[in-house]
């Protein structure tokens, strides 16, 4: 398939199957052939858009055509499991939008589904390719700061809850439909991040606690059917001995929960700060590291839009790295190798979910708890 258009069609032309159709424009070698929605109105209205013809109603349709060769799922949490262990039945690769699912459970069961189909399960994990997480990584490798025994996992919207504080649809802040909250909906990327640089380390302990606790409009809240967390907080301890605290939330008054970061013995990382601002992201403070030179202690900012810059100039392969769409595409052509965004969001559900079950027992769990506790919340399609 080197060089030649990957043929995909998006199921969902809801809110993040537009954000993933416009990301498929910026590359060249995706062709989206089809696309389905329940919503034949607005499948219709965005299939004009993006000059789609085949449409569908019906998802199973969709994968029958013998041109697709893998899927994007652009739905709500816990129907990502049922649209991929049937894309998989047809022997199609899977996107999937994050989280990986509702559970760990059924997180392991999709991962499990594709290997036993010789399909790959790609998710959309966009802070994997921003240049400070790749210059991050860069770092770590290079042996810039040893080996990584604390971390932090920091996301803060002051008013950010889905439908509550904007126009989002009621299925985010519903936990049959999203899984969770803002644990889940903010933290699946920091956490994410972070476990990536450290080498994705085996969970041994979680403790935390959920919130729903800032004021919201009453009459939108019953209308919302809201009855997820907005903020998560959390402890873990790894196996390896490092230990990573979180702190997750869709609406605090604050205006800084600090900087995620990483650190070493060598040295330390914080990563960048952004400020949601969809369909972009706005950053506020750069990734920095700190170490030690020559006895001296030396806080450095990277210029990191002049190695983007080369990256782009001198990297013919690079549109493969920069973005997830990109990575899934050269991976699908044969010419990129796929980030581990499954296990990663796996791990990170096991993470999310070991929070969850400590709240509810008032202690601190194992990771083979978390496991053995978990169950499928999947919904059927």
């Amino acid at each position: 398939m080197i060089g030649e258009k990957v043929k995909i069609g998006i199921i969902g032309a809801g809110q993040i199957g537009k954000e993933h159709l416009a990301a498929y424009q910026l590359l060249e070698n995706v062709e989206v052939v089809a696309i389905c929605d329940i919503n034949e109105q607005e499948l219709n209205r965005v299939a004009d858009q993006y000059h789609i013809k085949n449409r569908y109603t019906d998802f199973r349709q969709l994968l029958m055509r013998d041109d697709v060769v893998a899927v994007d799922i652009c739905l709500h949490t816990n129907y990502h499991k049922a649209a991929a262990l049937e894309a998989f039945r047809y022997g199609k690769h899977v996107y999937c939008e994050k989280p990986l699912a509702g559970s760990y459970a059924d997180g392991k069961e999709m991962i499990e589904a594709a290997i036993a189909a010789n399909c790959m399960l790609h998710v959309q994990l966009r802070n994997l390719y921003t240049v400070n997480h790749r210059v991050a990584k860069q770092l770590i490798e290079a042996d810039e700061i040893g080996k990584i025994y604390y971390m932090r996992s920091t996301g803060l919207r002051r008013r950010g809850r889905p439908f509550i504080d904007s126009s989002a649809s009621p299925a985010f802040v519903q936990k049959k439909s999203a899984g969770g909250g803002g644990l889940y909906d903010v933290g699946v990327y920091h956490i994410s991040e972070i476990i990536s640089l450290a080498g994705n380390p085996e969970v041994e302990r979680i403790s935390g606690r959920v919130y729903q606790e800032v004021a919201m409009d009453e009459a939108r809240k019953e209308i919302s059917g809201y009855d997820v967390e907005e903020t998560g907080v959390g402890m873990v301890y790894f196996k390896n001995g490092a230990t990573l605290d979180i702190a997750e939330t869709w609406a605090m008054h604050l205006d800084t929960l600090g900087t995620s970061f990483v650190v070493g013995p060598k040295g330390g990382i914080t990563l960048a700060v952004t400020k949601p601002a969809l369909p972009h992201v706005q950053e506020i403070k750069p990734m920095r590291l700190f170490t030690t030179k020559h006895d001296l202690e030396m806080n450095a900012t990277f210029c990191t839009t002049d190695i983007e810059y080369r990256w782009r100039s001198c990297q013919e392969d690079n549109w493969m790295y920069e973005s997830s769409q990109g990575n899934w595409i050269g991976a699908l052509q044969g010419s990129a190798s796929l980030y581990p965004t499954a296990e990663l969001t796996l791990k990170t559900l096991l993470i999310q979910e070991g929070i969850y079950l400590s709240h509810r027992l008032n202690r601190e769990v194992s990771a083979a708890e978390v496991i053995e506790n978990s169950q499928s919340v999947a919904m059927s399609l």
